[in-house]
């Protein structure tokens, strides 16, 4: 399986992040589907890192779209809404050209926001401000609670989320899968006549030590929201999740920040990318079974 990993931040987007302390979007979704492949036992998994941000993008040397199984695709710093800048426009008509060659998509945050826009609706900055930290009780609606992306996974389920953007009007072939009390597109599935492209608008890629460093990136927009009531305050978030990161057996820390197995376990946490990887070898198997037959 090959898979392409697409980074959405701009160059100075990723510069701040790893600045902050944080992993590279990229980098860090790269480690995570080794990890989700190998627990899903998919084979072998071969993964190339792309910047459809970034001024004039190329694929990985040699490389053609019809190449890859799957595309994957990260959070972002840029605002979806910003259609017409460059930055923005290239990943909207690179994420149509995924589709139209066949290549399944998958993704957090952005990705959500970008499944939908480059399928015909839209989205909004969402009115509450910037859903930061943890989105509690995310709950499966009747679609989500049989869709292949939610096999195995809660009804109702905590995640590590920031985002300030969110889907207002579901694009054709659209479904929504999940919903909380501030953002009512948590979770996506658009269907297209030549793939799909399966979004979260949390990221199950992040860790405590990810979203502590979003905190500290973020912490004067997070504290004038209310989110925090100072920069004190949002410093011992930040530290007491790098302190659980370095030793998740600290229980009593853990529930002070209200994190339980959905956030800590990543078999759970991360359940929604086993499924899709699993889902890209089906997909695979029936198409080379389908090929196989026609000749």
């Amino acid at each position: 399986m090959k898979l392409l990993v697409l980074d959405a931040y701009a160059p100075g987007g990723r510069q701040s992040l790893v600045g902050a302390g944080g992993t590279a979007a990229g980098e860090l979704y790269a480690a995570q589907l080794r990890r989700s492949a190998s627990r899903a036992a998919v084979g072998h998994v071969e993964i190339e890192i792309a910047y459809p941000a970034d001024p004039n993008p190329k694929l990985p040397g040699g490389t053609e779209l019809a190449d890859y199984d799957g595309a994957v695709w990260t959070g972002s710093s840029l605002s979806i809404l910003d259609a017409d800048t460059p930055s923005v426009r290239r990943q909207i008509e690179f994420a149509r050209e995924l589709i139209e060659h066949g290549v399944a998509c998958f993704g957090s945050c952005w990705a959500a926001q970008l499944a939908i826009v480059a399928g015909g609706g839209s989205c909004r900055a969402n009115p509450r401000g910037r859903e930061f930290g943890i989105s509690r009780q995310i709950v499966l609606n009747p679609a989500g609670r049989v869709h292949p992306l939610y096999d195995g996974k809660p009804r109702t389920f905590d995640a590590f989320t920031s985002h300030a953007d969110e889907g207002l009007a579901l694009p054709p072939g659209g479904t929504l899968l999940a919903s909380n009390a501030f953002s009512r597109v948590q979770a996506v599935a658009v269907e297209h006549a030549h793939t799909n492209f399966w979004a979260v608008q949390y990221h199950p890629e992040y860790d405590p030590h990810e979203v502590a460093a979003l905190c500290r990136l973020r912490a004067t927009e997070l504290v004038e929201q209310g989110v925090f009531p100072d920069r004190a305050a949002a410093d011992r978030f930040a530290e007491d999740l790098d302190d659980l990161a370095a030793d998740p057996d600290r229980t009593e820390l853990a529930t002070r920040l209200g994190l339980g197995d959905d956030l800590l376990d990543e078999t759970i946490r991360t359940r929604e990318i086993e499924n899709w990887l699993g889902q890209l070898v089906t997909t695979r198997a029936s198409h080379d079974q389908d090929t196989s037959t026609t000749t």
